[in-house]
């Protein structure tokens, strides 16, 4: 599975960007509820998505690095995937 970290616009009531988590979507993969749920009691707080978007695919440059600007663009134009 592959997966991009990027800032989308804030949420109401939060200063700056928000870190949004897309992953790609495979078969039989949790919701990202599920997949927060899991890792709370990993990781630090403040590392953890304000989201989990899944996507078909991560946008990809010809030479195959991330093309995060394609991610944000989506929630730019407000479709973004499938949520959670």
């Amino acid at each position: 599975m592959e997966a991009a970290v990027i800032a989308v616009p804030t949420s109401a009531g939060r200063s700056g960007p928000s870190p949004a988590w897309c992953p790609s979507r495979a078969q039989g993969q949790p919701h990202g509820e599920e997949i927060l749920e899991y890792l709370a009691p990993l990781v630090a707080k403040w590392w953890l998505p304000d989201e989990v978007v899944f996507i078909d695919a991560v946008p990809k440059t010809s030479v195959g690095k991330f093309r995060q600007e394609g991610l944000r663009e989506r929630f730019r134009t407000g479709s973004p995937g499938l949520r959670g």
